[in-house]
């Protein structure tokens, strides 16, 4: 997770976007079984730059996997992610650009991240060492940035995904 000089704000999604995205979506499953509030809004990072690098990184098709706290989704009231939910990713400017589906799903601490998560997740070098480092960092400031205190010993959502929507950008 290489911050970008970028450390502007990431700008408020653009739901009516995101809506729209989402029912091109529906549609083009033919509707069938996708629930219509089945979806978060987000994006990847802390920062305008990081958010627009690592979304680049999962338009490359090199990342597949992300990594959250469990206390970040708690602090944001937002549930965690089950396997075949949804989410929006937006660049820095609010603007949805991709849908991706939860594939895997496990939750466990720092010490538990492993070399083939850290390839998955295709950032760095795509080591385990350059992954718990990068992390490690991310994860200290965006907890100071709430008020707490990271600890390695804190729950982490190991998340796999695939990207189902654009068609272009589709696995």
């Amino acid at each position: 997770m290489n911050s970008s000089n970028d450390a502007a704000p990431v700008a408020s999604p653009d739901h009516d976007a995101a809506i729209a995205m989402w029912q091109a979506y529906v549609e083009h499953r033919g509707g069938a079984r996708v629930v219509d509030a089945d979806y978060t809004v987000e994006h990847f990072g802390d920062t305008a730059g990081l958010a627009d690098e690592l979304l680049d990184i999962v338009l490359s098709g090199r990342k597949r996997a992300t990594a959250e706290l469990v206390s970040e989704f708690a602090h944001r009231g937002d549930p965690l992610p089950r396997i075949g939910s949804h989410w929006i990713a937006c660049d820095s400017t609010g603007d949805p650009r991709i849908i991706i589906r939860s594939t895997a799903l496990r939750i466990g601490p720092f010490a538990s991240a492993d070399a083939a998560f850290a390839f998955a997740e295709g950032e760095d070098d795509r080591t385990l060492e350059s992954w718990q480092r990068e992390h490690r960092r991310y994860w200290e400031r965006t907890s100071a940035a709430r008020g707490a205190a990271w600890s390695e010993s804190e729950d982490i959502v190991f998340e796999y995904f695939a990207v189902v929507w654009p068609p272009e950008h589709a696995d």
